[in-house]
C-alpha cells in the first residue's frame, strides 16, 4: 500500500509552507504529495498570503524534491483549456524526471470561480469527458502525427501533441461517489480511481462500482488502482489530538466518525480497514501545513505499520 500526503494551500499557505511540507514527506519516505487546486479559502479565517496556482506550484517542486510523486487531487476542469493543461502537466513531468500525476475533476466550488470571474457551467460533466479524451489524446498520438477533436465544448485540428510527457502514460486521477458516469469514466480513461470523505460502506461499495464499470468495457479491473484521501488528526495525548483539531477548525465530536483520527494505533487500523476494502493508495489530508511536528509523528508511528 501507497501512503501519500494530501494538503489543501488555498487555506493560507505560501510556496515556501507547500516546499517545507513536501520536502519534509520525501525526507520521511511517503511515497507522494498531492495538492487541491483551489483559489479561495473556504470558511472563515486568515486567506494570507493568498491562493498558489496548483500546477506553477508542482513545477516548482518538480525541481526542488527528488523523489516524491507529485500531483493534483484534483484539478477543476473549468480552471484550463486541456490542451494547456495537457502542455504543462508535460512539461512538469519533464521537469520532475517522470514524478507527475493528473488529478482531475469536473469543479464544484462555485464562489471561487464567482470571485476571480472563472466560467462555471452549471453542467460540466461534458466538458470534463471532452478534457480527459483531449489531455489522453494528445499524450498518446504518436510522434509525427497530429491530433483531431471536435466535440461540444471543444475543437482541435492539426493539433502537433507536442510536449510528450517523460512518462508513458502519465498516472490519471479520477474519482467520486457518482454510482455510474464517473466510474465509467474512470474505466475508460484513468489509471486510478479515488474516493473522498466518505464512510467505510460507502467506499466498499464504490469500489465494487468501478470494478463493474470495468469489466462492462472489458477492462481488468486490477489495472485500476483505487485509493481514499481521508483527513487525519494523530496524536498522542489529548491536548495535542485537540490542538491540531482546533488548527483545521475541525469538531472534535464529529471528526473520528469517518476519518483517521486519534492514537497512531487508531490511524494504522483505519488504514490496514482500508486497505481490507481494496484501496492500493491513501492520501492522509494533512491541512496545517506548517504542523511538521504531526507529519514526522505519522512518518514514525504509523507509516511502518501499514507498508
Amino acid at each position: 500500500m501507497e501512503i501519500c500526503i494530501f494538503t489543501e494551500p488555498q487555506q493560507g499557505a505560501s510556496y515556501d509552507d507547500q516546499l517545507a511540507q513536501a520536502s519534509a514527506a520525501e525526507r520521511l519516505g511517503f511515497d507522494g504529495w498531492f495538492r487541491s487546486d483551489h483559489f479561495l479559502r473556504m470558511g472563515a479565517g486568515d486567506p494570507l498570503p493568498g491562493p498558489t496556482d496548483a500546477w506553477t506550484t508542482l513545477a516548482g517542486l518538480a525541481r526542488d524534491t527528488r523523489h516524491i510523486r507529485l500531483g493534483t487531487l484534483v484539478s477543476s476542469a473549468t480552471f484550463r483549456h486541456p490542451s494547456l493543461l495537457a502542455i504543462q502537466v508535460a512539461q512538469v513531468d519533464a521537469m520532475s524526471g517522470g514524478r507527475v500525476e493528473l488529478g482531475l475533476g469536473t469543479g464544484w466550488f462555485a464562489e471561487e470561480h464567482e470571485a476571480y470571474g472563472i466560467p462555471f457551467p452549471a453542467k460540466r460533466f461534458g466538458l470534463f469527458e471532452e478534457q480527459l479524451e483531449i489531455v489522453t489524446g494528445l499524450w498518446s498520438t504518436p510522434v509525427g502525427e497530429t491530433f483531431e477533436f471536435a466535440g461540444e465544448h471543444y475543437r482541435l485540428e492539426g493539433a502537433p501533441a507536442l510536449p510528450k510527457p517523460v512518462q508513458s502514460p502519465v498516472p490519471v486521477i479520477v474519482g467520486g461517489a457518482g454510482p455510474k458516469r464517473t466510474p465509467a469514466l474512470a474505466a475508460r480513461f484513468a489509471t486510478e480511481f479515488n474516493i473522498g470523505f466518505r464512510s467505510e460502506d460507502v467506499i466498499a461499495e464504490t469500489f465494487d462500482g468501478v470494478r463493474r464499470a470495468c469489466e462492462q468495457v472489458g477492462r481488468d479491473s486490477e489495472s485500476l488502482r483505487t485509493s481514499v484521501a481521508l483527513p487525519t488528526i494523530v496524536a498522542t495525548n489529548d491536548a495535542d489530538y485537540l490542538r491540531r483539531l482546533a488548527a483545521i477548525d475541525a469538531d472534535p465530536d464529529t471528526f473520528a466518525e469517518v476519518n483517521i483520527a486519534g492514537t497512531p494505533d487508531a490511524a494504522v487500523e483505519k488504514i490496514l480497514r482500508l486497505r481490507e476494502l481494496g484501496a492500493d493508495r491513501v492520501y492522509l489530508q494533512l491541512v496545517d501545513l506548517r504542523d511538521l511536528d504531526h507529519l514526522e509523528l505519522v512518518a514514525a508511528e504509523v507509516l511502518p505499520h501499514v507498508r
